[in-house]
């Protein structure tokens, strides 16, 4: 082998080590960020629940301002990703989403076994991320295909819920929920592979991917909880 080719071989072998460097700096970043963002959402789930700001919240009046809240959080995000601004954007969005959740969690709070119902909610919700996460680092094979499926599940029960928000049926947002925790699951698994492999290399999107992943699995455990608890 000469010189040239040894130089090649090193040089390539360097690029694949930065590379995975880059990765492992990547998720570890995401880790870290979305754990802090749990911080302001306790933080906004408590005030609500303490001073019942979203009470009034119900109907088409709650879906316009967590519409045009999310959405205009998600926006200035992907807009301030690349700055010293994109964390501080990202941990209040973090707040507003934990504001906008204390309705549904100062109702389950509401029922006899409220607080064990809400903590049940939080370590499903975690299970489900400790398998997701131990998947995508065991899985080889490349799941990118799964994207467009699972933004067609996501659409589906984003129809659904504005559908039952109006109709208010019991039975519709038990099946809603349980697509909720299936398709979420699933995206978790999914952005999780991304990061791993490479796809994602901003760890503000990165966060802001799982966090959603999180707060509707989150969501959706503590409506079918809620649900149950309901008819104790």
């Amino acid at each position: 082998m000469n010189d040239r080719t040894t130089l090649v071989l090193d040089r390539a072998a360097a690029g694949a080590v930065s590379s995975q460097a880059e990765r492992n700096k990547v998720l570890r970043n995401t880790y870290w960020l979305l754990a802090l963002s749990l911080v302001p959402t306790v933080l906004g789930a408590w005030l609500g629940v303490a001073t019942g700001i979203t009470r009034s919240l119900s109907g088409g009046l709650g879906l316009v301002v967590f519409l045009a809240g999310a959405f205009g959080f998600m926006f200035a995000i992907e807009k301030t990703k690349n700055s010293a601004a994109g964390v501080p954007v990202l941990l209040a969005f973090t707040f507003f989403m934990g504001l906008m959740l204390s309705r549904m969690i100062a109702m389950v709070l509401g029922f006899k076994n409220g607080s064990e119902l809400v903590m049940t909610a939080m370590g499903g919700t975690a299970g489900v991320f400790f398998v997701m996460a131990s998947l995508a680092s065991v899985i080889k094979r490349d799941i990118s295909g799964m994207g467009k499926w699972l933004f067609v599940g996501a659409l589906v029960i984003f129809v659904g819920a504005i559908v039952n928000i109006f109709v208010g049926s019991a039975v519709g947002m038990m099946v809603i929920s349980t697509l909720l925790i299936g398709v979420f699951s699933l995206y978790m698994l999914y952005d999780l592979k991304r990061i791993i492999d490479g796809g994602e290399t901003n760890y503000i999107s990165a966060t802001l991917a799982l966090y959603l992943d999180l707060f509707n699995v989150f969501q959706g455990l503590l409506a079918l909880l809620g649900l149950g608890g309901s008819s104790d």
